[in-house]
């Protein structure tokens, strides 16, 4: 009969005050976890988010490349010998750099990222651009990304009531700006090293970038013939082509600039150290709430136990409670997650969103934080002796 009495959720229950708290910490515990993994992959997605909308199937990149943000240019002759194999349809080369974009209103200068490239056809797999193309051949015309920082003014909110909006860029070498019309908008999104982002034509890049050379580009294209082998032709140019350039992957793309991130710049140590330090912090909460919960009933264990009831029955209840922590420590700590996660994403313009694998790889966490708590608050209750209690 005993077996059907909830004893686990009864003691927990008992002390109602304590027990509000238990559940306080664990859902802290929880947000925790979820914002540094949210900004995490915040982290990730925004500075690949490039390399996902680039339009071919291999690139080609300077064999110094590290990053996005760090500019590594290479001859563009490289580019355009890839044309001479059998398989390669297309090759397109794409200029990056910094610039400052002067903020029409205050007159502040702030980091933009521009990206130049021949307007007869689009590079980047974006609707906004593709339909509107055609506008960076015209003189002086340029596309701004939208979904850019605050700090540049309210360039798309103008456009987007049929204003005329100009601006003024500025290289970081140069003293003279260079004046643009904003054509029309797109939508890249910033990331951790980029504010915003705008698109010219290779004519205008080189007209804000004076010190910059047609000769030298930063990121090369590749569009390979229908039914082609990837891999083969990869592992073809990469043979045949100089030391001097690498030529790599849309997936191996990614997990290079992934990689940056996460072993060479200290965000990606901070936010990894973070989510092991909730981690440990939510272990002691919960070894604390258990412990002391086996402290105040040590006496009904020890009646239990000289009841003839083994150890296995005992350490269940404690694992039942820990299970029931973590299920419903779980829940406010998610919903106060989805609130967060909304200011932050509107604070920072940062794809911070929760998905159903976060939520699911957050729940698992604190369900293991949770059992190991209560495994190690077990010893106590393992070699407690009805004698000595009585």
């Amino acid at each position: 009969m005993i077996l059907n009495i909830p004893l686990a959720w009864l003691q927990l229950a008992k002390q109602k005050v304590r027990f509000v708290v238990a559940l306080a910490g664990i859902a802290f515990v929880s947000v925790l976890m979820f914002l540094q993994i949210g900004f995490q992959d915040a982290l990730y997605a925004s500075a690949t988010q490039l390399h996902k909308t680039l339009d071919g199937q291999l690139f080609l990149i300077s064999i110094q490349y590290q990053s996005l943000t760090s500019n590594q240019s290479f001859p563009r002759q490289r580019l355009y010998q890839i044309l001479g194999f059998e398989d390669v349809e297309s090759v397109s080369p794409l200029y990056v750099q910094f610039a400052k974009l002067k903020n029409p209103q205050t007159g502040f200068k702030y980091p933009i990222y521009v990206l130049g490239f021949d307007p007869v056809k689009s590079i980047l797999n974006l609707p906004n651009v593709q339909e509107n193309i055609h506008l960076l051949q015209l003189p002086d015309h340029v596309l701004f990304d939208r979904a850019s920082r605050p700090e540049f003014g309210p360039i798309a909110e103008k456009f987007t009531q049929g204003k005329t909006v100009k601006a003024e860029i500025f290289s970081y070498v140069g003293l003279v700006g260079y004046k643009v019309q904003i054509g029309n908008l797109f939508s890249l999104g910033p990331s951790f090293g980029v504010d915003g982002n705008l698109i010219v034509s290779t004519s205008s890049f080189l007209r804000i970038f004076q010190e910059r050379s047609v000769q030298n580009i930063d990121i090369g294209l590749i569009k390979l013939k229908p039914g082609a082998d990837h891999q083969k032709v990869l592992a073809d140019l990469a043979a045949k082509l100089p030391k001097d350039v690498r030529i790599i992957a849309r997936e191996d793309f990614i997990k290079l600039e992934k990689d940056y991130w996460t072993l060479r710049t200290p965000i990606g140590f901070v936010f990894n150290f973070m989510v092991i330090m909730g981690f440990v912090v939510g272990v002691i909460v919960v070894y604390q709430i258990l412990y002391s919960n086996i402290s105040n009933h040590l006496a009904e264990y020890a009646t239990l136990k000289a009841m003839g009831f083994k150890n296995k029955y005992l350490l269940s209840i404690v694992f039942q409670q820990a299970i029931i922590l973590a299920s419903l420590g779980y829940v406010p700590g998610f919903t106060i997650s989805l609130g967060l996660y909304d200011i932050a994403k509107n604070a920072t313009k940062l794809p911070v969103m929760m998905n159903l694998e976060r939520a699911i790889f957050v729940f698992v966490l604190a369900m293991i934080m949770c059992l190991f708590s209560g495994f190690l608050s077990t010893n106590k209750l393992r070699n407690v002796d009805p004698a000595d209690i009585f």
